[in-house]
């Protein structure tokens, strides 16, 4: 069990977010890919980054790693060597469903494997649109890991994607790098474009259409390789800039955070709901970024929809946090997308947040939350259920309870960000 910290004077102070987790993930993917050296700076040394990493070692990828600096010797698309042990994916969902896209175009079938929780997730909804490219996967009757991927020629196609999700399209673009021709690729709705950003900054003839949908994919690219600085991860922000909002007398600034417009909907949502948060971009090519400064606000309730959820799909349990502190009612819906995460993070969370005495309402694709000034603790010990993401959230929850609070399995949060408690405590004690 991990004791959490009650911050009674607010937090304050500045801070330097560690480096964005899906860039960190396809900087190592397409570095390898590419013909020549790849230099990585800020790269997140976090549990999932590091699945990802030792993946393409197996895959006999040269790579070297000084803490957040990473050296790629890339073999070009069709160097990869055959493992001779099934991949270990640990708990990366983003490793597994980009690595099932990526592997289409080899010579040699991957086994890919995960710990217990990454086996219970959904990989159907990847496989089965690989198939339209020629691609032949197989998981397990339910549909999980572990799979194998049996790389051999893969063919352009056209696929319209069925459900919104930054990782089932990014693991169809990867296929389509494999595939003579053009390929094209239509969103249900947009998600995040760091693959298509990443891939064009690499050398790969990739557009995107005026409908922000539609993603055209000439195949066959020579990569070069590149140096990739990687901001800070808005996700990570993200517990940071609720925490300051919520809890009274708070000041904070991040700095190098990622400002991509498809990873800014907690902003989005935060200042609708009455947020103070100023931004001061610093730059705006490629993958944008800059500094936020966080002030505490009054919260009130707003409505989320399905048009909002893909930008903030990561950040809703967060959402429902700010919610949980707001005044009136917030509903949040179309987000069925939730229960297919680390674990069902709208089950998990209406969980968590009863624990608070806070009223909520789950629903199929959401839930609807009433907010309140002060938490009337139920129950002071949280579980992360293994997920990273749920296991932060409780530690911001915590800042607000006079009541010692504490967290068991509080390991799972190292996946994305191993020194989140060091980074918080230097908030708190500077509040």
């Amino acid at each position: 069990m991990q004791a959490l910290t009650y911050a009674s004077q607010g937090i304050q102070g500045t801070l330097t977010i560690p480096g964005d987790k899906s860039i960190s993930h396809r900087a190592l993917m397409i570095g390898a890919l590419a013909e020549g050296q790849t230099e990585i700076e800020n790269f997140l040394a976090g549990q999932d980054c590091l699945s990802t990493l030792r993946a393409f070692q197996d895959l006999g990828v040269e790579i070297e790693r000084q803490e957040n600096r990473v050296k790629i010797q890339g073999c070009g698309l069709q160097g990869l060597k055959a493992p001779d042990h099934p991949l270990d994916m640990g708990n990366s969902g983003t490793t597994t469903r980009l690595m099932m896209g990526l592997l289409s175009g080899t010579n040699f079938a991957t086994t890919l494997s995960g710990d217990e929780f990454l086996q219970k997730r959904p990989m159907r909804r990847v496989s089965q649109p690989l198939a339209e490219f020629g691609v032949k996967i197989e998981t397990t009757p339910t549909g999980t890991l572990p799979l194998t991927v049996y790389g051999g020629p893969v063919k352009a196609a056209k696929v319209e994607l069925t459900v919104a999700s930054a990782q089932v399209k990014s693991a169809l673009l990867l296929a389509a790098l494999s595939a003579p021709g053009t390929s094209v690729i239509k969103e249900l709705l947009p998600t995040r474009n760091h693959t298509e950003i990443m891939l064009r900054q690499f050398g790969a003839q990739l557009e995107t259409a005026a409908d922000g949908l539609t993603i055209t994919v000439k195949g066959q690219p020579q990569l070069k390789g590149q140096k990739v600085i990687v901001p800070g991860d808005m996700s990570s922000a993200a517990f940071f800039m609720v925490a300051a909002t919520i809890i009274p007398h708070s000041e904070i600034t991040l700095t190098n955070v990622n400002l991509n417009p498809t990873r800014t909907g907690i902003l989005s949502i935060l200042l609708q709901m009455g947020a103070d948060i100023t931004v001061h971009e610093t730059i705006q090519e490629g993958e944008r970024r800059g500094d936020l400064t966080v002030r505490s606000a009054k919260l009130h309730g707003i409505e989320i929809g399905a048009p909002a959820i893909p930008a903030v799909i990561d950040e809703l349990p967060l959402v429902a946090l700010a919610a949980a502190c707001a005044q009136g009612v917030t509903e949040i819906r179309g987000a069925q997308e939730l229960r297919v995460k680390e674990t069902d993070r709208i089950t998990t969370m209406v969980t968590l947040l009863r624990q608070l005495g806070v009223t909520v309402q789950e629903h199929p694709d959401g839930m609807t939350i009433t907010g309140r000034d002060a938490w009337q603790v139920v129950d002071p010990n949280f579980d992360s259920f293994g997920d990273h993401r749920l296991g932060m959230v409780a530690a911001i929850a915590a800042l607000k309870s006079s009541i010692p609070m504490n967290l068991k399995n509080e390991d799972a949060i190292a996946i994305s960000y191993p020194t989140f408690f060091q980074d918080l405590d230097h908030l708190c004690q500077k509040g």
